[in-house]
């Protein structure tokens, strides 16, 4: 059984780097520091986003960060409508959720712009701000685009080589 768990837990074809965690790190703290100096109120959104960009290769980055980038877009939009009129609500947050995703459906987006958008959604209509629901979506919009535009960047300036191996998100 012990030996089940550890065969679960480590990787055969795609381990765990230095390198890998250097770039990961390196980048992290760029996107922070970047969203910082635009005086994000909650700039560990952009540092967040990054961490998740780059798990994965440039060539399955790019694709699934377009999905990101409009997942991200959708929720904001439809969290700060939605928040106007029914801020923190359980049944019109549900809602909302089931909303975006039949959007996502009918317009045949990938599952990863559904996944940002609901994540979104839920920053902004459910963590109580003081400023706008327009302001709060803006930020995170704001935020999580420059995790995303980091962690692009790096992947492609400072490369990982993976041989055999596709990186999915």
């Amino acid at each position: 059984m012990r030996e089940r768990m550890i065969n679960w837990i480590r990787s055969e074809k795609n381990p765990s780097t230095i390198k890998h965690s250097a770039r990961t790190a390196v980048a992290a703290a760029i996107s922070l520091l970047l969203a910082r100096l635009l005086r994000m109120p909650e700039a560990h959104w952009a540092s967040i986003s990054t961490l998740i960009v780059m798990q994965s290769s440039l060539g399955a980055a790019l694709p699934i960060s377009a999905q990101r980038f409009a997942g991200t877009a959708l929720g904001a939009s439809v969290g700060a409508l939605v928040a106007m009129h029914y801020p923190g609500n359980t049944l019109a947050f549900g809602m909302a959720v089931f909303a975006i995703g039949v959007l996502c459906a009918g317009v045949r987006v990938e599952r990863a712009a559904y996944r940002y958008a609901g994540i979104t959604l839920a920053i902004v209509m459910l963590i109580g701000r003081n400023e706008s629901a327009w302001a709060t979506a803006a930020h995170r919009f704001i935020e999580v685009s420059v995790g995303i535009a980091v962690g692009l960047a790096a992947t492609a300036i400072w490369p990982e080589h993976r041989i055999g191996v596709t990186a999915n998100a």
